[in-house]
C-alpha cells in the first residue's frame, strides 16, 4: 500500500510539474506573441504616422500621393538620371520628394530657384549630407552672415586682374603639358579614339594645385591629391551611407581630404615665410597671404579696399587658409571637368563654330600658336568667351544645390518649406527657357553677340551657371578665364573629332554632369599657319 500510495503521489506531482509547464509555456508565448503585437503596432504607428506627416509637408504640391515607407525614393538617388529629374521640374513650379527621413522641395522656375539662393535667413546651403564630414563643418562655405561675408570680401583680392594674370601664366605651360600628352597617347594608338573624362579632370587637377599653391607642394603629391580626389567626388552624391564606417565612401573620402588639407597647410606655412620676406606672388595662396601682410603692416596694394583691409588685418591660421584650398579645389575640380568635356565636345560637332574660334585666335596670337597669351588677350577673346558662355547654358555643370531650411520658409503665397527640409533650386529650366534662349536646345554661341537687347543678354537673372544671392560663385571670372584660354589654346595646337556613340548626348550624374560615354576624341597635332596668312586661311587649313 505504501509503494501504491507512493506511486500516486509520484503521477500527482508529474501531472502538476506537467500542468505548470504548460500553463508557463502557454503564459510565455501570451507573452511573447503581446511583445510582437505590440512592436507590430509601433510599427504600423510609425509607418502611418510617416505617410502622415509626409502629406501634412507635401500640401497641395506636385509629387507622389505617398511616400514609400522608410526609404522614400531611395532607389532613384542610387541612379539619378537626367531625365526622372525633369520629370520633376516639369511637373510643377514646385514639387515635392522624400529619401528616408529627409523631406524635400524642388524649386524649377527661375522665380523660385533666385529666392532659395537669395534667402540667407531662411536657408543655408547643405550640399549633401555627407559635405559637413567630407569638407569639415567649420569650412567656410557652411557659414552664413556678417562671418561669411567678410570671408568674400577678403578673398575677392584673389580675382582682380592681376592676380588672374599670374595664374594664366601657371596655366599655360600646364595646359600645352597635357596636350602634348595626349598627343603622344594617340600616335602610339594610331590615332585611336580616347575616352577624355579622366584625361579632362587631370588637367583640371593640375592646373588648380599649381594655381592655388604654386611649387610648394611636390610632384608626387600633386600625384596622390590627383588620385584620392575622385573619392571625394563619390562621396558627395545626393545619398550615401551616413556613417565614415572603414570602407564607406565618406570614410574613403575624408581620407583623401586629410592627405589634401596636410599639403594645404604645408602651402598656408611656407608661403607667410616667403610673404614676409617680402618674396615675388607666384599663385593663390602667395596673393592672399601677401594681402594679408599688406593689411597688417598698411602697405600700398592697389588691390585691396579699405574694407578688404579691415577684413584682412586678422592672421588667417593654416588650417583656415587651408579648408578654403580645399573649398575652391572642389568647387573648380568637378564642375570645370565638366565644363571642358563639354566645350570639347561641342566644338567637335559644330565644326563651323570651332573654324569661328580658330579665326579669332589667330588673329589675335599673330598666326603663332607658341606666342603666350596674357590676361589682356583672353578678354579680347569675344567669341571665344561666347562659346564658352553657351556650351555652360547648354549642358550647365552644376544643375542644382541644396539648401536646408533653418525656420519656416514661406516660399509662396500658398505654402510654406517647413524648417529642416531640403530645398533644392534647380537650374536647368532657367538656363533652357524659350523666351530667353530661343531654340533652347541649340547651341548657338551668336545668341551672346547680338547686341544688349537680344533675348540671351536682357535674361541676366536666367543665367544662373555660376548661382545666384550670397553664395554664388567667388570664382566665376577665374572659371571663365580658364575656359576661354584653355580652348582657346587646345584650338590652334590641336585637331580633334568626336566618335560620337549612342549615349555621347546621355547625361551621366557624378556630383556634376558628363556625358555617359565619357567623350571618345581623337586627337592630331595641328600645324602652326603661314606668318602671312589670314585668320580665315589660318582656321581652314586642316
Amino acid at each position: 500500500m505504501a509503494s501504491v500510495s507512493g506511486s500516486g503521489q509520484f503521477g500527482w506531482d508529474v501531472a502538476n510539474a506537467t500542468a505548470g509547464a504548460f500553463s508557463e509555456s502557454a503564459a510565455s508565448t501570451g507573452f511573447t506573441k503581446q511583445v510582437v503585437f505590440a512592436i507590430l503596432a509601433v510599427i504600423a504607428a510609425l509607418l502611418v504616422l510617416e505617410q502622415v506627416s509626409y502629406r501634412r509637408k507635401k500640401g497641395g504640391l506636385p509629387g507622389p500621393t505617398w511616400t514609400i515607407p522608410v526609404i522614400g525614393k531611395f532607389a532613384d538617388s542610387l541612379h539619378p538620371s537626367l531625365e526622372k529629374y525633369m520629370e520633376g521640374w516639369n511637373s510643377g513650379d514646385l514639387s515635392v520628394a522624400s529619401v528616408f527621413h529627409i523631406f524635400i522641395v524642388i524649386a524649377s522656375s527661375n522665380e523660385f530657384t533666385r529666392k532659395i539662393l537669395n534667402s540667407p535667413t531662411y536657408a543655408e546651403p547643405c550640399l549633401v549630407a555627407s559635405a559637413k564630414q567630407v569638407l569639415c563643418p567649420d569650412n567656410w562655405v557652411f557659414l552664413n552672415g556678417k562671418t561669411h561675408v567678410d570671408y568674400r570680401k577678403g578673398l575677392n583680392t584673389l580675382f582682380t586682374s592681376r592676380s588672374l594674370g599670374i595664374y594664366l601664366s601657371i596655366q599655360e605651360k600646364i595646359y600645352r603639358k597635357h596636350f602634348a600628352a595626349w598627343l603622344e597617347r594617340a600616335a602610339k594608338s594610331g590615332g585611336a579614339s580616347e575616352q577624355m573624362m579622366i584625361p579632362v579632370r587631370n588637367l583640371n587637377m593640375e592646373t588648380s594645385i599649381r594655381v592655388f599653391c604654386g611649387d610648394y607642394i611636390p610632384e608626387e603629391a600633386v600625384k596622390s591629391i590627383e588620385e584620392q580626389y575622385w573619392l571625394i567626388t563619390v562621396a558627395l552624391e545626393l545619398v550615401n551611407f551616413p556613417l565614415a564606417l572603414p570602407g564607406t565612401k565618406v570614410y574613403n573620402a575624408i581620407q583623401a581630404r586629410k592627405n589634401a588639407m596636410k599639403w594645404f597647410e604645408h602651402t598656408a606655412a611656407q608661403s607667410k615665410k616667403r610673404m614676409a620676406a617680402g618674396e615675388e606672388v607666384t599663385c593663390l595662396t602667395d596673393a592672399w597671404v601677401k594681402a594679408m601682410v599688406d593689411a597688417r603692416q598698411d602697405r600700398v596694394n592697389e588691390d585691396l579696399g579699405v574694407e578688404q583691409r579691415m577684413v584682412l588685418v586678422r592672421d588667417f591660421s593654416d588650417r583656415e587658409i587651408a579648408m578654403v584650398l580645399l573649398s575652391f579645389l572642389f568647387a573648380s575640380q568637378d564642375a570645370m571637368s565638366s565644363g571642358l568635356i563639354y566645350l570639347l565636345q561641342h566644338l567637335a560637332d559644330h565644326p563651323d563654330v570651332l573654324r569661328k574660334v580658330r579665326e579669332e585666335q589667330y588673329a589675335l596670337r599673330n598666326n603663332d600658336p607658341e606666342s603666350p597669351i596674357d590676361f589682356a588677350t583672353v578678354e579680347r577673346m569675344e567669341y571665344t568667351r561666347a562659346v564658352v558662355k553657351e556650351s555652360l547654358r547648354l549642358k550647365p555643370p552644376v544643375i542644382m544645390v541644396p539648401y536646408m531650411t533653418r525656420r519656416p520658409f514661406p516660399i509662396s503665397e500658398n505654402y510654406t518649406v517647413p524648417k529642416g527640409s531640403m530645398v533644392i533650386p534647380s537650374f536647368w529650366n532657367s538656363l533652357h527657357d524659350a523666351q530667353s534662349y530661343p531654340e533652347p536646345d541649340a547651341f548657338r554661341p551668336e545668341r551672346w553677340l547680338e547686341g544688349p537687347d537680344s533675348p540671351a543678354q536682357k535674361a541676366t537673372k536666367n543665367y544662373l551657371v555660376f548661382g545666384s544671392g550670397p553664395h554664388h560663385c567667388i570664382g566665376q571670372q577665374y572659371a571663365m578665364m580658364h575656359l576661354t584660354a584653355v580652348i582657346g589654346t587646345a584650338s590652334v595646337l590641336l585637331n580633334w573629332e568626336h566618335e560620337v556613340t549612342p549615349l555621347s548626348d546621355k547625361v551621366q550624374i557624378i556630383a556634376t554632369i558628363f556625358p555617359k560615354d565619357g567623350t571618345l576624341l581623337r586627337f592630331s597635332p595641328r600645324p602652326a599657319p603661314p606668318i602671312d596668312a589670314t585668320p580665315e586661311a589660318a582656321a581652314a587649313m586642316a
